[in-house]
């Protein structure tokens, strides 16, 4: 046994997985600001390189963590008609984000070729080719229904006053007509009906 090995224990102790956890903890508890390596090794109680072991950068870790945010979302039980399914998917996907604090955050700033990931992106891209779109189609429409999900997670997720005092006294200047014209709905926290609008918007249903 090395001096290395004799040093650092605890790395035969913890698993991928363990840091992952620890993680998804952390952001929980603090953002994604508040997302450190040296948090994630004073949860565990090792040092940081044990950290860095099994995640190897914080950029492959926000991968792992994307990955299992994305895991969470259930895949059984969806409806047989495409169009049905897809809508599933994406409410699935969604309360998946939003089951941790800046979880759309997180996805968003990944491209995560991990096993979660790729299925469900098997399983919507399935879902629209068997709706009878072609191939490409189906890939930018899966494109699109992502963007958008992930978007207006990270605007509910920034809640309250996204749009704060600026919006309200750049408007005041008479300058803008048309968003003066529809100010008011600017301002609606109706994320749910926003969400099911937007996707049969995508969809043209």
């Amino acid at each position: 046994m090395t001096k290395k090995q004799v040093e650092d224990p605890a790395r035969t102790r913890l698993d991928p997985g363990t840091v992952v956890r620890a993680a998804l903890e952390l952001l929980d508890e603090k953002g994604a600001d508040g997302l450190s390596i040296r948090g994630i090794a004073d949860r565990l109680g090792v040092r940081m390189n044990t950290v860095l072991w099994h995640a190897k950068t914080k950029a492959r870790l926000l991968e792992l963590m994307a990955d299992a945010i994305l895991a969470e979302a259930p895949t059984d039980g969806l409806p047989e008609p495409w169009e049905p399914r897809v809508r599933e998917l994406f409410h699935r996907y969604r309360r998946a984000l939003l089951a941790h604090r800046d979880g759309a955050r997180i996805v968003a700033g990944t491209y995560a070729a991990e096993p979660a990931t790729l299925r469900f992106a098997e399983l919507v891209v399935e879902a629209l080719l068997s709706g009878g779109l072609a191939e490409r189609e189906a890939v930018w429409t899966a494109w699109t229904l992502v963007y958008f999900t992930l978007g207006l997670a990270q605007e509910e997720q920034a809640q309250p006053d996204a749009l704060g005092g600026a919006f309200t006294r750049s408007l005041a200047t008479g300058a803008y007509p048309s968003l003066s014209r529809a100010a008011a709905h600017f301002g609606e926290t109706s994320f749910d009906e926003r969400f099911d609008y937007g996707l049969s918007r995508v969809l043209g249903t």
